[in-house]
């Protein structure tokens, strides 16, 4: 059964996709049915640009705990960042779609 847990968030970030990096500006994150995992729900993280169309995209699956782990971690190395001082907080900065030329 399809959880239909899923949201969307802005970032600001570089993403490789083959030889090539792109520009990162959203990350859609759910819980659901993984496409390659062999399990029966996962955590799914897809970073994207859609402007950039759907070579622009880093798709992740993992299980509960690795994810667990993966925010923890995330966590513990950020905290360690900000107590030596040289953590670099910067804001998402929103930025138009690069749609079609009208």
């Amino acid at each position: 059964m399809c959880t239909m847990i899923a949201h969307q968030v802005q970032v600001m970030g570089r993403g490789k996709s083959g030889p090539e990096w792109f520009e990162v500006r959203e990350a859609n994150v759910s819980y659901d049915h993984p496409y390659d995992l062999p399990l029966e729900h996962a955590l799914n993280i897809d970073f994207v640009n859609e402007a950039l169309g759907p070579g622009a995209r880093v798709a992740v699956e993992l299980s509960v705990d690795a994810a667990r782990q993966l925010v923890k971690t995330i966590e513990a190395v950020l905290a360690q960042a900000d107590q030596r001082g040289v953590l670099e907080d910067l804001p998402v900065v929103a930025t138009p779609s690069l749609g079609p030329s009208a």
